[in-house]
């Protein structure tokens, strides 16, 4: 059987205008904001006007560590929010936006795949309505004005070598990891090193993605940690005065937006913070916002669980006063496989015995998301080379773990293969058995909290951490920081520090390289092994093959 790639799925998509589509939610259009005939931002005003309302269900998507095998986290939440809405629920989605380095680099588009998409899958994957862009430019603004600051006296007593304010870019570059600035004379400022991070592990992003409203977004601003005097006293991106300027560039971007899925159910696309070295949620406002417009609202959290899920649980849930009613875990019988042993050419071929060797990273992640006292179903993503026997391997190792499995077949089919999925996750979301909590307490020191997510989610017998560190964190919680979660930063292909260690490896330690205080977003980075916060390209990007065909159709973004 022959199939459509996605590009020719989403392009013959019968897309909706975006007022209809709002209509859903009970948008009134006048409180739409268009891009186009596709896409728009809900006003803030609106969103205001909704706050005495009850919230729906929220159950949250997350996924084993990635292979190159494929896990399909976006699809299936895409898929799973248009199951609920086939049985007959009020159902949203809410993911976040797609960053221009990954995609031009290794990761590709992040709408979704087959029959369970996102539409309009390449604007979606390239300028979008201009998010992205505004935080760059907010976020280089400070840059420039503390350069500017520093040129004109110093008034502030910034000690230059203190600047801990970096620049960002929306791509990867690994050349831009560490640079020299101000170069050329003494026109041209006081030369310093300083360096680049992407856009999305911008603490401007970070906020965005936290804040409830304008006022919030403001005052997070200005909370920012920008340099240090040489009394190491901080400076505050208040002080500056950069924090208004900050918050009119970001106004429109603040505002959720708002498109479809290829079933025309509405879906919230908003913020991006990465998994892997930020804290990997959509925004908050637009979870809030769909949560108040939809009866169940399916969210997903970036990379591993082991990732993406603490964080969303330690950080956005414990920061917005939100509570997951169930997690669904997505796996692939190829990737069990691939943990198991099995080379990449060779996974099409049945091997039960390496789905039961792989399912160990499975195990571990269902374990992991149980601590939270949230009830947890797995998503089989269904591949067509899968066998049932394979299949079956997969649903009884899971009941081994007190959970349940479910083959999902979104990707061929669309709503019609996760009936049984959504079927399952509302009646676990409607039942109250859910017993969120996160997994530390706010009393904990930050070290403790770093300890307690190395030891009970990646299962680490210890954290290294030099003098220098731990100085650095008991001088935080000096300053009052000490009630902050912790937002780590490693590798997402293995609960290690070491991505090629796969399965469920123990006796393993996590080496913090660095600490970084994000204020204004209210919490801790903690940077562990290898991990960059500015990626670099791969030998082969994708940008080599991204193009317009003869037709002026985008071709290799997907």
């Amino acid at each position: 059987m022959a199939y459509k790639t996605d590009i020719e799925i989403a392009r013959a998509a019968n897309k909706k205008p975006i007022q209809e589509v709002g209509a859903k939610l009970g948008i009134p259009s006048e409180h739409l904001l268009p891009y186009g005939h596709d896409k728009a931002k809900v006003g803030e005003d609106f969103i205001k006007s909704l706050s005495d309302r009850d919230d729906g269900k929220l159950i949250l998507v997350t996924a084993i560590n990635p292979t190159p095998a494929g896990e399909g986290k976006t699809t299936t939440t895409v898929g799973l929010g248009d199951g609920l809405n086939k049985i007959g629920k009020n159902a949203a989605v809410c993911i976040r936006e797609a960053s221009l380095g990954p995609n031009f680099g290794m990761k590709g588009g992040a709408a979704g795949g087959g029959y369970a998409q996102i539409v309009p899958m390449e604007d979606m994957n390239l300028h979008f309505t201009g998010d992205f862009h505004a935080i760059t430019s907010a976020h280089n603004l400070l840059s420039a004005m503390i350069d500017n600051h520093i040129y004109w006296g110093n008034e502030l007593e910034i000690d230059e070598r203190r600047v801990t304010w970096r620049r960002v870019l929306d791509m990867n570059d690994r050349a831009l990891r560490d640079v020299v600035t101000s170069l050329g004379g003494v026109a041209n400022g006081f030369p310093r090193q300083t360096g680049f991070d992407i856009t999305v592990a911008s603490e401007v992003m970070a906020i965005l993605c936290l804040s409830n409203d304008l006022a919030d977004l403001k005052q997070r601003l200005g909370d920012m940690i920008v340099a240090y005097r040489r009394d190491r006293s901080a400076v505050y991106c208040r002080d500056i005065k950069a924090d208004g300027a900050m918050t009119v560039l970001l106004k429109d971007a603040m505002q959720p937006n708002l498109v479809q899925t290829l079933e025309n159910n509405p879906a919230f696309v908003h913020g991006g913070p990465f998994a892997n070295i930020a804290h990997g949620c959509n925004s908050v406002v637009a979870t809030k916002t769909a949560l108040k417009l939809a009866d169940y609202v399916v969210t997903e959290a970036g990379f591993g669980a082991d990732l993406g899920a603490e964080k969303f649980m330690n950080i956005k849930c414990r920061k917005a006063g939100l509570a997951p009613d169930c997690v669904v875990l997505v796996a692939t019988v190829r990737a069990m496989k691939m943990n198991g042993g099995v080379a990449k050419a060779d996974l099409g071929a049945e091997n039960v015995d390496a789905v039961n060797n792989g399912c160990a990273n499975l195990g571990r992640h269902i374990g992991n998301l149980k601590q939270f006292g949230v009830p947890v179903v797995v998503a089989i993503n269904h591949f067509v080379t899968d066998s049932d026997a394979e299949v079956a391997a997969v649903k009884a190792f899971v009941e081994t773990q007190g959970s349940e499995a479910i083959l999902c077949q979104h990707w061929e089919k669309g709503s019609e293969g996760t009936v049984e999925l959504a079927t399952r996750v509302a009646q676990i979301a409607d039942s109250g058995v859910s017993q969120f909590a996160p997994l530390y307490s706010d009393d904990l020191s930050l070290l403790e909290k770093i300890e307690r997510v190395a030891t009970s989610i990646y299962r680490a017998d210890e954290v290294l951490a030099d003098k220098k560190i731990r100085y650095q964190l008991r001088q935080w919680e000096d300053a009052g920081y000490g009630t902050l979660p912790v937002c780590m930063a490693k590798t997402q292909y293995s609960f290690s520090t070491d991505p090629n260690l796969r399965g469920a490896p123990t006796g393993h330690s996590v080496p913090i390289r660095e600490v970084r205080l994000s204020a204004g977003a209210g919490f801790i980075v903690v940077i562990c092994g290898e991990i960059m916060t500015m990626p670099g390209l791969p030998r082969k990007p994708a940008s080599e093959t991204i193009t317009l065909n003869d037709a002026g159709l985008i071709e290799g973004l997907f």
